[in-house]
């Protein structure tokens, strides 16, 4: 019976969660297909790829985690049916993520340098420089979508910036076949092509997610006639005070995998592009634990707004539970598969990369072995973070992930993953420590006020 007031939620939390779990998977799946197709050409053009993304990586980190404070404000505003509030952060929230979606695009253009002091391969630095300043630009599209993506989640519209994500994901993969490659009368362009594909696509994907909110009658009114001349000091304030720490938050996690991906390069192209590919196939089953984090921000916020604090923590524990059967799913299919999943990326015919193309297999099976261990921590982690962010909670979920991934995680990864040491396995058991230690911090942290608002609530 008490299991059952778990499961009971599940129809619901899976309605929600499914459309930005799609959504999440297009983004990665578009990411596994370039680096598919950015594979057949070359293992140092599959480094490079990895290379400039994990310099975009940190700047997204940043800018999604911050356009997240939207979410749980929208979803209180919702509940308490008040619009001009909620319309109030719909604007400001826009304003704030074109800032700084132009901001991290001048920061990316100015840390290019950065690429020749980091004891990288030169080879993958050529060619990852170039590529990085298109992808670079493309983050200014990017944090506006988000702003918009993070306002339709907050009313419990998931499918919309599902649908324009899945649009523009055709239209990103159609672009990369045709500019990789030189197809359809196109120029063949290598990574380039890559880039130019993203660019093109996340415009789209803007343009398409404001049409579909615009044309809807529920949100029409949100997203039309915005005077964003009047703007006011307190929603910014509200907005900083929540954006400023979930983009911290965000930063510190992916910080430590970016930081991944530079110690591989110190252990040569080889070792990057197997961290790559591994990276790569742990985003898609992230994406699925990010949906679930996701509806935990609505909910919870929705929750809060009622004030049914006994509901509010029992339905986050479904989602909890929810992910854990998920993840224990996904751990078993990498060990399963972990040999052959990594044989997708790269082309073992080619008899002339063959040496390289087998090293690098070989690197990412071991990888995933690692990457199925850390399923059930990496998918608490994010939907504690979500719960939280619900509760409007995050300056010390901040301070939690900087211990646990900066404190904890990498020093392991940088002691371990040296060459006479683990390598590549090494820097990835340093991320298997940090993720356990962000989950179970922010379990607790999350049973404690839960558990304090309930007390408070039965004295009153």
């Amino acid at each position: 019976m008490l299991f059952h007031a778990y499961t009971k939620e599940f129809r619901y939390n899976l309605r929600l969660a499914t459309p930005v779990m799609v959504g999440m998977l297009g983004h990665t799946l578009v990411s596994f297909v370039d680096n598919v197709m950015v594979g057949q050409i070359g293992t140092a053009e599959l480094a490079a790829v990895s290379l400039g993304n994990s310099f975009i990586f940190i700047a997204m980190s940043i800018g999604i985690g911050f356009s997240t404070a939207i979410t749980p404000l929208v979803a209180e505003a919702d509940t308490e049916d008040n619009f001009e509030k909620g319309k109030s952060v719909f604007k400001h929230g826009v304003v704030l993520c074109t800032l700084l979606g132009l901001l991290l695009f001048l920061v990316l253009l100015a840390s290019k340098p950065l690429m020749h002091v980091m004891n990288q391969p030169e080879e993958v630095v050529a060619l990852a420089l170039p590529y990085l300043d298109l992808v670079a630009l493309s983050m200014v599209p990017l944090i506006i979508f988000q702003a918009f993506k993070q306002f339709s989640d907050g009313l419990s519209l998931t499918k919309y910036p599902m649908y324009a994500t899945l649009v523009a994901n055709i239209l990103n993969v159609i672009l990369n076949y045709a500019l990789i490659f030189g197809k359809f009368g196109f120029p063949q362009l290598g990574i380039i092509g890559a880039a130019l594909g993203t660019l093109i696509a996340r415009f789209a994907m803007l343009f398409i997610l404001w049409w579909m909110l615009s044309q809807r009658n529920s949100s029409k009114a949100y997203v039309t006639n915005i005077k964003f001349r009047s703007l006011h000091k307190q929603p910014l304030q509200k907005l900083t005070a929540l954006g400023l720490p979930s983009a911290m938050q965000m930063f510190f996690e992916v910080g430590i995998f970016t930081a991944a991906i530079w110690l591989s390069g110190i252990l040569g192209k080889n070792a990057q592009a197997a961290n790559q590919i591994a990276l790569n196939l742990a985003s898609m089953t992230f994406m699925v634990a990010t949906g679930l984090s996701v509806t935990a921000m609505i909910r919870v916020g929705n929750q809060k707004g009622l004030k049914d604090f006994a509901a509010l923590k029992r339905i986050a524990q479904s989602i909890f539970l929810l992910g854990a059967m998920f993840a224990i799913l996904f751990a078993l299919l990498f060990g399963a598969f972990h040999q052959l999943l990594p044989q997708l990326y790269v082309d073992l015919d080619n008899l002339a990369d063959l040496a390289n193309s087998r090293e690098v297999v070989q690197i990412a099976a071991t990888l995933l072995l690692a990457a199925a261990l850390f399923q059930i921590s990496d998918s608490l982690q994010v939907i504690a973070l979500g719960a939280l962010k619900g509760l409007q909670d995050v300056k010390i979920p901040t301070i939690i992930t900087f211990i646990s991934y900066w404190v904890i995680g990498f020093p392991l990864s940088f002691y371990l993953g040296k060459a006479e040491r683990y390598g590549s396995l090494g820097i990835w058991i340093g991320l298997l420590a940090g993720l356990s230690a962000a989950a179970i911090l922010l379990f607790v942290r999350f049973n404690y006020l839960t558990n304090r608002l309930i007390l408070q609530q039965q004295k009153q």
